[in-house]
C-alpha cells in the first residue's frame, strides 16, 4: 500500500497542473526566486542559543521562513516528492562546507536523523532519508565519494516536539536513538578508516535533535565532542531558525 501511494505522488506530480511550492505561482514547481532562497547564498555555520551539550558544528543553507519553510513542508507533509532533488542540492553544499578540506580521507558518509516509524506511515516516504539520498548524488556528480549510512534509529516514542522549549526538547529526547545493530558494529570496527561522519537532518530548531544523533553515535564509535572538533563527526541542515544564523551574523 505504501508503495502504492507513493507511486500515485510521483505520477499526479507530472500529470496534474503544479505550483510553486514556495510562493504559489503557476506551472512551476519550484520558481527561480524560491529556488534562490534555497540556493542563493553560501552554507553558513549556525547555532541555536542556548546551545544543547554535545551538538557538533552545523551547517545550513537557509533560514527556515517563508519559502524555504514552504518547500520543506510541501516535500515533508504534502508528498510533494518532486522537491527532493533541490532539496538535497541544498543540503550537499551544507556537507560541503562542513566535510573538511577538499583533500581530507575517506568518503564522506552521510547519516540521516530517522523519523518515528508513525511519522513515516503517515506521510508514506521519510522526507530525511529521501533528501540525504538526493544529495549524496549531487556530491557524487561533483566528484566528492558520498553515501547515505542509515546507521540510527528511534529505540523509544518520543512526545510531539511542536510546542516545546529548548530544555523540554533535550529532555524529550533524552536517550531516545541509537545505533541499530549493524551501525554499531560498524563504527566500532572502521569509523576512522571509513571517512567523515555527517550527520544530517531536514531542519535545525533548538539542536536537540542532533545533539542526540551525536550522542547515539559516539558512544559507540568513540565521536564524542573532541572527535567532532576535528571533523569526523558534524552535522548539516537544508534550513536553521532565523535566529541561529544571527548569533553568528557579524
Amino acid at each position: 500500500m505504501r508503495n502504492a501511494w507513493r507511486a500515485w505522488q510521483e505520477l499526479s506530480g507530472l500529470l496534474l497542473p503544479v505550483a510553486c511550492a514556495g510562493c504559489g505561482r503557476p506551472r512551476t514547481e519550484l520558481c527561480t526566486a524560491c529556488g534562490a532562497a534555497l540556493h542563493g547564498a553560501p552554507a553558513r555555520l549556525v547555532r541555536p542559543s542556548p546551545r544543547p551539550p554535545g551538538l557538533p558544528a552545523v551547517y545550513a543553507a537557509a533560514p527556515y521562513e517563508n519559502a524555504v519553510r514552504a518547500v520543506l513542508l510541501a516535500h515533508k507533509e504534502r508528498g510533494a516528492l518532486g522537491l527532493a532533488g533541490v532539496l538535497g542540492r541544498a543540503l550537499a553544499g551544507c556537507v560541503r562546507a562542513g566535510a573538511g578540506r577538499p583533500g581530507d580521507a575517506g568518503p564522506l558518509l552521510l547519516v540521516p536523523v530517522p523519523s518515528a516509524p508513525s511519522s513515516t506511515a503517515a506521510r508514506g516516504h521519510d522526507p530525511v532519508r529521501r533528501i540525504a539520498a538526493a544529495a549524496a548524488r549531487d556530491l557524487r556528480r561533483a566528484g566528492l565519494p558520498a553515501q547515505v549510512l542509515p546507521l540510527l534509529r528511534q529505540r523509544r516514542a518520543v512526545a510531539d516536539q511542536s510546542g516545546l522549549g529548548a530544555r523540554q526538547r533535550r529532555a524529550n529526547l533524552a536517550g531516545a536513538l541509537e545505533l541499530t545493530a549493524g551501525g554499531g558494529r560498524l563504527l566500532r570496527h572502521g569509523l576512522p578508516r571509513l571517512g567523515r561522519v555527517i550527520l544530517v537532518d531536514d531542519l535545525l530548531t533548538t539542536g536537540s535533535t542532533l545533539a542526540e544523533a551525536a550522542r547515539a553515535v559516539g558512544e559507540a564509535g568513540g565521536v564524542g565532542r573532541e572527535s567532532s572538533v576535528h571533523g569526523v563527526c558534524r552535522a548539516a541542515v537544508v534550513a536553521a531558525s532565523p535566529t541561529a544564523f544571527e548569533i553568528n551574523r557579524n
